[in-house]
């Protein structure tokens, strides 16, 4: 599987952005589609998970009720829609898949290049 993210850029606090993962190859070993994000000095955290067929969804609880990740199958994108942001939420966003659930990057599969945010204060 091929993924591409875009969608980063800059914004004020408070304020709302949305990456989109634009998935290609997918194969049976790519049951979840995952966001991840890593800031400067930090390990990459994830973010947001999504079951790719049932559209179960998962949420770091940094970002609960402030990101939705959704994806539309019928132009195979994967989307994180981040409202309310902080400037705590500044970093490289990355999508990536996995065959199950998880919670760290060891479970990863595929890595799409990152989509820098930041956000300003």
């Amino acid at each position: 599987v091929q993924l591409q993210a875009s969608g980063g850029g800059l914004v004020q606090a408070g304020g709302s952005m949305r990456l989109s993962c634009l998935v290609s190859g997918l194969t049976t070993a790519d049951n979840f589609m995952n966001w991840f994000r890593q800031a400067p000095g930090k390990e990459r955290e994830f973010v947001a998970g999504i079951k790719w067929r049932e559209g179960t969804k998962r949420y770091a609880d940094s970002v609960k009720g402030r990101f939705t990740i959704s994806r539309d199958a019928s132009v195979y994108t994967v989307y994180l829609q981040m409202n309310s942001l902080k400037p705590e939420d500044t970093a490289v966003y990355y999508c990536a898949s996995s065959p199950g659930v998880i919670t760290s990057t060891s479970g990863a599969r595929s890595w799409g290049q990152g989509t820098q945010v930041t956000v300003s204060s």
